[in-house]
């Protein structure tokens, strides 16, 4: 994998440990289930962050 798409990586999964850490201690503390558009976002991180691995993943393949 690139530098570059590696860090991509990282950084993506930086940020969804961060959202869900957040999310966690909400229901620890308060008992509040996080808004159904930020479960929306992280879902779409996850999956931009999906799509740079497989086609890292297919690009290794040819």
């Amino acid at each position: 994998m690139s530098q570059a798409k590696r860090e991509q990586v990282v950084s993506h999964l930086r940020y969804l440990r961060r959202e869900l850490r957040e999310i966690q201690l909400g229901i620890n503390d308060d008992g509040l289930l996080p808004e159904p558009g930020e479960l929306r976002g992280m879902m779409a991180q996850m999956e931009a962050l999906l799509a740079l691995v497989e086609s890292n993943t297919k690009v290794q393949e040819s």
